[in-house]
C-alpha cells in the first residue's frame, strides 16, 4: 500500500492489520530487518519531559508504537537535556545518537532555512489547512528532501493549533512598541519581529520563565493558554495578547534517523508511520479541548490582561511578513521552492475556507 493510501485511509484501530498487508517499502532500502528482530530506539525531544500537551505528545507517540508493534520497537523517550540539548535534537538525530526525536521545524533553520516553513509561516495556513498541504499537496515530499542530505526523515506528529500571541511587560499599542523589544520567538516570526524593529531571541521552552523574570527579554511567545499557564508565564508578565500572527498553525515533528528507519520492516515502517498520523490527530484534539479552560483560569483567576493587537501592528507584521518571505526565498533556493509550493496551497484553500469555516464562524456573532 502506498503512504499517501495508508496515510489517507487509516484509523487506528485497525492500524496493525492494515499494516500487516503492506507489501511495498516505506523509503529506498528498507525492510532489511528480520521479522521477529527487535528494536530498541531512543527518542530526544526539544520539550521539558512530560511537559503537558507537547511532551506528553512525545511521550504518548512512544507508547503508541510500542503497543502498536506488539514491543517489536521500544522507545526510551528524553526530555530536553536528560540526554542531549532541546536545541541540539536534530543533530543528535543525524548522528545516530538517537534513532528517533520530535521538536519543531524552526529550531534548525540555521541548519536548513526552509525548515520552518515546515512548523508555522506568519499569517499561514492553519492546521487543518497545513496538513491538507503536507499530505495532499507535496509539503511532505518537500519536508523529506530537505532533511534528506543529514540522513533524517521528518513526519507530521502533532499540531498545537493557533497560537496566542504572547506575554508583554508593556502594552502593545502601536507599531512603535515593537522597536527595541526583545521577545522569545523563533523561526519566521522572529525574522518578521526583526524587520519590525524587534529583537529576536531563541530560547527552549525550559529557559522562558526565568528570561522573562530577570529582564532578559522584554516578551515571549510560547504556546497558548494550556501550556503557557503550566509554565506559569502569567506569574511574570501582565498583558497576554492575540492573536497568534506568527503561527496560525504550529506542525510539530517526529523525526527518525534514515538508517534505522530502513532497518526496520516494511509492516514496522507503516505502524510508526501511521502512529505519527495519530498523534497529529491528538494533539491537535487535546489543545482544543484544554485550551478554553486555562484561558479561563488566566483571566479569571489569576487577573491577566488579555489583550488583542491592533489592527495598526498587524497590518505593519503582515507587510514585514512578506518581505521576509521574498528575502528568503532570494537567498535560498530550497526556501523559494517550499515557499512556491506553501502559498500556491495556503492561497487555494484560503478560497474554500472563505466560503467554509470563516464564514460559519461568522454566523456565531450574529
Amino acid at each position: 500500500m502506498h503512504r499517501r493510501t495508508l496515510v489517507k485511509s487509516l484509523g487506528l484501530a485497525g492500524v496493525m492489520a492494515a499494516t500487516a498487508a503492506c507489501g511495498k517499502k516505506e523509503v529506498a532500502g528498507a525492510g532489511v530487518a528480520l521479522a521477529g528482530e527487535r528494536h530498541r530506539w531512543k527518542m530526544v525531544t526539544t520539550w521539558p519531559p512530560n511537559f503537558p500537551g507537547l511532551g506528553t505528545g512525545a511521550a504518548n507517540l512512544a507508547k503508541m508504537i510500542e503497543d502498536c508493534s506488539g514491543g517489536r520497537i521500544t522507545i526510551k523517550v528524553y526530555g530536553a537535556g536528560e540526554l542531549v540539548p532541546a536545541l541540539e535534537v536534530f543533530d543528535a538525530v543525524s548522528s545516530g545518537t538517537a534513532e528517533m526525536g520530535h521538536g519543531g521545524a524552526y529550531y534548525w533553520k540555521g541548519k536548513i532555512p526552509s525548515a520552518p516553513l515546515f512548523n508555522a509561516v506568519p499569517f499561514g495556513m492553519t492546521a487543518q489547512e497545513v496538513n491538507g498541504w503536507l499530505y495532499f499537496g507535496g509539503g511532505l515530499e518537500l519536508w523529506r528532501e530537505a532533511y534528506a542530505p543529514f540522513g533524517v526523515l521528518p513526519a507530521p506528529a502533532g499540531n498545537s493549533g493557533t497560537q496566542m500571541g504572547g506575554w508583554f511587560n508593556k502594552e502593545i499599542l502601536s507599531v512603535a512598541d515593537l522597536k527595541g523589544l526583545k521577545m522569545r520567538i523563533p523561526g519566521l516570526g522572529g525574522e518578521v519581529l526583526a524587520r519590525a524593529g524587534g529583537t529576536p531571541i531563541t530560547l527552549p521552552g525550559q529557559e522562558i520563565f526565568t528570561a522573562l523574570q530577570t529582564g532578559a527579554i522584554d516578551a515571549t511567545e510560547w504556546v497558548g493558554p494550556y501550556n503557557d499557564l503550566a509554565f506559569g508565564l502569567h506569574k511574570v508578565a501582565k498583558y497576554y495578547y492575540y492573536p497568534g500572527w506568527h503561527e496560525p498553525g504550529s506542525m510539530l515533528e517526529a523525526l527518525f534517523n534514515q538508517a534505522a528507519f530502513a532497518q526496520l520492516t516494511p509492516d514496522l515502517q507503516a505502524i510508526v508511520m501511521t502512529c505519527c498520523k495519530a498523534v497529529n490527530d491528538t494533539m491537535l484534539a487535546e489543545f482544543a479541548a484544554r485550551n478554553h479552560d486555562s484561558l479561563q483560569t488566566l483571566v479569571e483567576k489569576n487577573g491577566v490582561q488579555l489583550r488583542r493587537f491592533p489592527d495598526e501592528v498587524l497590518r505593519a507584521l503582515r507587510t514585514a511578513t512578506r518581505a521576509v518571505m521574498a528575502e528568503q526565498s532570494k537567498a535560498n533556493a530550497m526556501f523559494a521552492r517550499v515557499w512556491a509550493s506553501y502559498d500556491a496551497f495556503a492561497t487555494r484553500s484560503a478560497a474554500f475556507t472563505a466560503v467554509a469555516e470563516q464564514a460559519m464562524l461568522d454566523t456565531r456573532r450574529l
